[in-house]
């Protein structure tokens, strides 16, 4: 016959091995709030904007693509024509005033909302090449970056329970995009998928719900000439889907442009 005493110490002894199988599972379903995760993101979202995935090397990057956005530059896209890149420089010129950015700061502000180069050209790309130099410009790009991309696409996909797949499509539509909630916006996508579908905060599939959010997109891109090739959803984020990793584990192989990539781990 077993004691009272007896089957505390049976119950303690086994307290250990289920204690021990939660975070192996927790370990299992890392979203992109975890670093590594992020950087996996960042990565991708490079193979897209800079044909490769060394988004670090980028700091220096700008050029005017023809999107009528004016120059974008930067780890990220900053646009001198949507105003994320005048918040930018102010950004920087706060923690260091007198960079070499900082004359700029009123023709960023007079060319906001169009595509002019007036007052930039023809000093502000070399300029632009110095800064970046900088681990100070460096590390405002990285926190403006966060600000207004990462942190609120990560924010919204959470909120609409969404797991590490649709944290990154969100991510990479709010980079392309914007975080407007115009109908060309990330708001604006997101307000066009819901009509077709919802997210799992609301009871809805996952899966079902992403391809409303990627057809969305898609749309828009294929209004904008410098974005009507949809290959980074198409041989990218709906292969994913498609194969259900909605976790975004590693491996991961994908095409963007016809160029192939992969991240092993």
């Amino acid at each position: 016959m077993q004691t009272r005493r007896t089957v505390l110490l049976t119950l303690l002894a086994a307290a250990p091995a289920i204690a021990l199988a939660a975070p192996s599972q927790a370990a299992a379903a890392k979203d992109l709030s975890d670093p590594h995760m992020k950087d996996i993101a960042l990565q991708i979202v490079s193979s897209a904007e800079n044909s490769d995935l060394a988004w670090r090397d980028y700091f220096k990057y700008i050029e005017d693509i023809g999107d009528e956005r004016g120059y974008t530059a930067g780890i990220v896209g900053f646009c001198s024509g949507t105003g994320d890149m005048l918040e930018l420089v102010e950004l920087y010129t706060r923690r260091k005033p007198g960079n070499v950015l900082a004359k700029y700061l009123p023709a960023l502000r007079n060319v906001n909302g169009s595509d002019s180069h007036k007052g930039l050209d023809p000093g502000f790309k070399g300029d632009w090449a110095k800064a970046a130099k900088d681990p100070d410009f460096q590390k405002a790009q990285e926190d403006e970056r966060d600000r207004v991309y990462f942190n609120p696409a990560l924010q919204q996909a959470k909120a609409d329970g969404l797991r590490a797949l649709g944290q990154f499509v969100y991510y990479d539509a709010i980079v392309m995009h914007g975080p407007g909630t115009d109908r060309e916006s990330f708001g604006g996508i997101r307000k066009a998928a819901l009509k077709k579908a919802k997210p799992p905060s609301q009871g809805g599939d996952e899966v079902k719900y992403l391809n409303a959010f990627l057809d969305a997109r898609k749309v828009i891109m294929k209004e904008e000439d410098a974005h009507e090739d949809t290959s980074r959803v198409d041989t990218a984020q709906r292969v994913w889907l498609k194969a259900g990793n909605l976790d975004l584990n590693t491996p991961l192989k994908w095409k963007v442009y016809g160029d192939s990539y992969t991240i092993k781990s």
